[in-house]
Parts: C-alpha cells; sequence; structure tokens
C-alpha cells in the first residue's frame, strides 16, 4: 500500500499554515462490495499541528493523543493536544471507548517497522462510536458501534478519522474492552491457523510465547480445532494460564532445552507447524523443532529482527518459512468482515476465552509498553481515553 499521496493543496487552510505539522496515514483506495456489507472506500488523513492558538479555527476540534516525535524506548510516547478534523466523502469520524495495545505498536515505535511520517500517532486497534460521517456516506450512521484492526495507524487518540470501508460493526452483545483487547489479535490468529497454515486434526503444533496476547488465542483455537498444542512460557505463573488456554505440553524454556523436550514429545519426529512471534532469540531452535516438510510461520519479532539466514538451511528437512502480515489476507471488504466475524463467533460461542489482563488510561501508554516489552503482561492489553 502506498501514503495517501494527497497533496498540501488538499488540506484544510489550518493545516497549510507554516506551523502545522502533518500526518499522513495510509491511503486506502475504495473496496468492492460484499455480498453482505456495502463497502465505503476513502482514505484516512488525520492532521496534527501546533499552533500559537489555543483554539482551533475552521471544522478543527483539539482533542488527546499519543504521538511520537522520534524513534525510541517508551519514553517517546508523548501525551499531547492534536487537531483532528470533520470526515470527508467516505470518511468517518470515531470517539474512541477502548484501545488495543499490541506489538506492532512498539515495532513502530523504535523503527523496526517505517511509520508513514514522522511525528505520527501509533495504534492499529479500536473501538469507538461514530460521532459523524462524511458526506454522502450510506452505511454508517452517528450513534453506531465500530472497530478496527490494521491501517490506518493512529488509534492512540482520543478521535480519530477512519475510512468507513475499514469500519467493522460491533455486535451489541459484545464489550468494547473486550474486542479492543481482542479484534486484531483474534483476526491474526484467524488468519494464521486457518489459510497460512490451515490446522487441522492430528498436527501437532508448537507456539512460541504461548501466554502472550496472540499465543493464548493460537492455544485456544488449535486445540478446538483437534491439534496437540504444545507451548513455550517464561514462568510457572504463565504456564498454569497456557494449559488453561488448552496447550497439552508446556515448556518453562527458562529451565528446559525447548527442541530436546519437543523431540521428546513427537517421539523425534518434529511438529507440522511453528508460530513464532518471537524472533531473533527463538528463530533457530524452532526450525530445529520441525518436521521434514515443516512450516515455519515467522510473524513477529518481540526480542529483536532476525539474523540474515541461508536459503539452503531449510533444505536440511525440506522446510517452507513464511513471515505473513494480516492485512494481506484482510485486503478486501468481504475477507475482513469474514475474518472478524469469524472471531466474533468464537468469542460469543466459547471457543476463545479473552482475557484483558491489563488496562491503561491513554495518557499512560508509555508504561503500558515498558511492562509490554518487559514481559510483565499476559494476555491482552488495553488502554482507555
Amino acid at each position: 500500500m502506498n501514503g495517501c499521496g494527497m497533496g498540501p493543496a488538499s488540506l484544510t487552510p489550518t493545516c497549510q499554515s507554516a506551523s502545522a505539522t502533518f500526518i499522513r496515514l495510509l491511503y486506502l483506495l475504495p473496496t468492492k462490495s460484499s455480498p453482505f456489507r456495502r463497502a465505503i472506500g476513502g482514505g484516512a488523513l488525520l492532521c496534527v499541528a501546533k499552533s500559537k492558538s489555543t483554539a482551533p479555527s475552521g471544522s478543527q476540534e483539539m482533542v488527546k493523543a499519543i504521538r511520537v516525535h522520534e524513534l525510541g524506548g517508551a519514553e517517546v510516547l508523548k501525551w499531547e493536544d492534536v487537531e483532528v478534523g470533520e470526515p470527508k466523502e467516505g470518511e468517518i469520524r470515531v470517539k474512541h471507548k477502548a484501545i488495543g495495545v499490541n506489538f506492532i505498536d512498539a515495532y513502530f515505535r523504535k523503527g523496526l517497522y517505517k511509520a508513514p511520517s514522522m511525528p505520527f500517532i501509533p495504534g492499529m486497534e479500536a473501538v469507538g462510536e461514530v460521532v459523524a460521517v462524511g458526506p454522502g456516506l450510506t452505511g454508517r450512521k452517528v450513534g453506531d458501534i465500530v472497530a478496527y484492526a490494521g491501517h490506518p495507524m493512529g488509534s492512540y487518540a482520543e478521535e480519530q478519522i477512519l475510512p468507513a470501508s475499514k469500519a467493522i460493526p460491533v455486535p451489541p452483545s459484545m464489550d468494547p474492552v473486550v474486542v479492543a483487547s481482542a479484534l486484531l489479535k483474534g483476526m491474526t490468529t484467524q488468519f494464521l491457523v486457518r489459510r497460512c497454515f490451515k490446522v487441522e486434526r492430528g498436527h501437532t503444533v508448537l507456539i512460541q510465547a504461548a501466554a502472550g496476547g496472540v499465543g493464548s488465542l493460537l492455544c485456544q483455537w488449535a486445540n478446538a480445532l483437534g491439534a496437540t498444542v504444545i507451548g513455550t512460557v517464561s514462568t510457572q505463573e504463565k504456564a498454569d494460564q497456557a494449559r488453561a488456554d488448552g496447550c497439552h505440553h508446556v515448556i518453562l524454556y527458562k529451565e528446559e532445552d525447548v527442541v530436546a523436550r519437543v523431540n521428546e514429545i513427537t517421539s523425534g519426529n518434529g511438529v507440522d507447524v511453528v508460530y513464532d512471534s518471537v524472533g531473533k532469540d527463538t528463530f533457530e531452535g524452532s526450525l530445529a523443532c520441525l518436521k521434514v516438510r515443516g512450516y515455519m510461520v515467522s510473524f513477529g519479532q518481540s526480542s529483536g529482527t532476525l539474523d540474515p539466514m541461508p536459503l539452503s538451511a531449510l533444505a536440511t528437512k525440506s522446510l517452507f518459512l513464511t513471515r505473513p502480515a494480516m492485512f494481506h489476507y484482510t485486503n478486501t471488504r468481504d475477507e475482513l468482515l469474514e475474518t472478524a466475524g469469524e472471531v466474533f463467533a468464537n468469542i460469543s460461542s466459547g471457543v476463545l476465552r479473552v482475557r484483558v489482563n491489563h488496562t491503561y488510561a491513554l495518557a499512560d501508554a508509555a508504561k503500558a509498553h515498558a511492562d509490554l516489552e518487559g514481559r510483565k503482561t499476559s494476555g491482552s492489553i488495553v488502554l482507555i481515553p
């Protein structure tokens, strides 16, 4: 996907002033209508300005948000006033009720992934109430409760402008805090076990960081699909959680040799698939745990960027390696709604039990990031505006 590519001439006079700083979020082209939801296309643009004036002019209003002016640790997350305009054609304005925290937010903050511009507002997931709709927009109305997961970035704010095509209607029976804690992680889990590698009864899977936000859901979903689930965790407390989530075998990686234990559990055969969100510290061990023609699914790098690896390393067991991103599995409006719908259905039915173990005020996002990266958390983290 490209940046929105909109020039200064398309912005409001307030945003064109010399004192303004622009944050460009990803521009999303209109999507094809789904059979059951009308997709409304459009771009997303959030304008953030520093002005000598204490009050915004025109249609600009001030809200609070977390901004990043320089790459670095959690301390670079700053609580600031920003301007948010009115939605344009194909857009909605959402007042957030709950905001999900994910490792990808830290990747952008540290520069492992490149943000669209500097400074920027992080965050890829939120639930809120529609407070304004763009001209001519149908299918969404003021008062609707909607969620989104993925692009455009910018959920660490009290309010946000979104493309209506990316808004997912939230069932009335679902708690916004639960949805904000589970939507991005749940949709990630869905494509990992249903499409990236299709887990079926009889498979044996290894889940690194089994007590994490995605790891917890992976354990539950893989178990429900009939797989034998092996999970790695750092503490006995997290081991207890992993077992409750459906792990048949839990490995304390600080005390046990993961590869040796997997070989013992599988009688030397190895596992069908490894889901590894840790990255640098676990990658080689994950490959060693695979069976012949096994699948290595590397979907995160919480311990750091992977070192270069020769392609010939896969030839020893004819292994498959993939580095997927959710955005490529929710490209269309139909894919987006179907993926989210399956997550909602599994939460409602009890297949997925969501643990909102940690909530922080939005202003305390820096502490949330520090705790997440310090492995002081388990389950999901939510920011409350």
